[in-house]
């Protein structure tokens, strides 16, 4: 069994990230489910220019773009809420849609990078409470602005310590060491594989536990074969976990990390 739980949907800065793809690319690669959210709850463009308000699409239709593709496929699909800090906050209606819909709904996401908003913001703050409220972990990606460093989800977590944070990326861009030692020191802090070379996978399994890492891909972003190439049709790294790590690593820890921490953190709907 593998799960996803690190996939998107949405056409924001230029992305062409579509259901059709997200399906395809599970049924042709044996991922037996995904975490999806909705790229278009960006707040500011990748140079990090903020997004003129007109031009976003709301938290609120976000989420619902993502129910309705999820609800279409229950047994393969799940929800990760976008949020967006910087320009919305919490709503009744929203709270009343996420539980409404726990069903399907598994997480919520933040992106600190392309809501120029760290973790550990006061703006942030109330969606913190939203995921204690509901026992739903956050995962959030890290790397590429001091927003989104791998300390500011640490400082989060500390003020959190019911709530699992889930650094996607580990730090992108990075030797991921940073990342593995914060994630070492907290019971409530993990990571994804998003672009993660295994190296750093098996530093992580080594430094604390294959119990704190899930196996996550950002699937498609490099197309509906992004777990086989990238965009230039090198080999996707994505290919080395499905092959060379489970010869690195015993089978309980490979386990782990593609799709029994999955079930446990996420209440996945499966019996294994």
């Amino acid at each position: 069994m593998i799960i996803d739980i690190h996939t998107h949907i949405g056409l924001a800065s230029d992305f062409n990230l579509s259901e059709e793809d997200v399906l395809y690319s599970m049924k042709a690669y044996n991922i037996d489910y995904s975490i999806i959210s909705n790229i278009d709850a960006v707040e500011y463009y990748p140079d990090l220019t903020e997004i003129p308000i007109e031009m976003q699409k709301s938290q609120f239709e976000c989420l619902n773009d993502c129910i309705k593709i999820a609800r279409k496929n229950p047994n393969k699909l799940g929800v990760a809420f976008w949020f967006k800090p910087h320009t919305e906050r919490l709503t009744q209606e929203i709270k009343d849609t996420v539980k409404a819909n726990l069903d399907i709904i598994k997480a919520l996401k933040l992106h600190p990078y392309y809501s120029k908003t760290s973790t550990d913001s006061p703006e942030v703050e109330e969606y913190l409470r939203f995921a204690e409220e509901l026992n739903l972990p956050i995962i959030i990606h890290t790397g590429g602005c001091k927003e989104a460093e791998p300390i500011t989800v640490y400082n989060a977590a500390k003020k959190f310590p019911k709530v699992k944070f889930i650094m996607a990326h580990m730090g992108l861009g990075s030797d991921n060491s940073k990342a593995i030692k914060l994630i070492s020191s907290l019971p409530n802090l993990y990571g994804d594989t998003a672009w993660v070379p295994i190296k750093s996978a098996i530093s992580l399994i080594k430094n604390s536990s294959s119990e704190k890492l899930f196996f996550g891909s950002d699937n498609p972003i490099d197309g509906k074969d992004t777990y086989l190439h990238n965009k230039t049709g090198d080999r996707s790294l994505y290919q080395e976990y499905f092959n060379e790590l489970k010869e690195l690593i015993s089978e309980n820890d490979y386990n782990n990390i593609m799709y029994k921490n999955a079930l446990r953190v996420f209440n996945l709907p499966f019996n294994i």
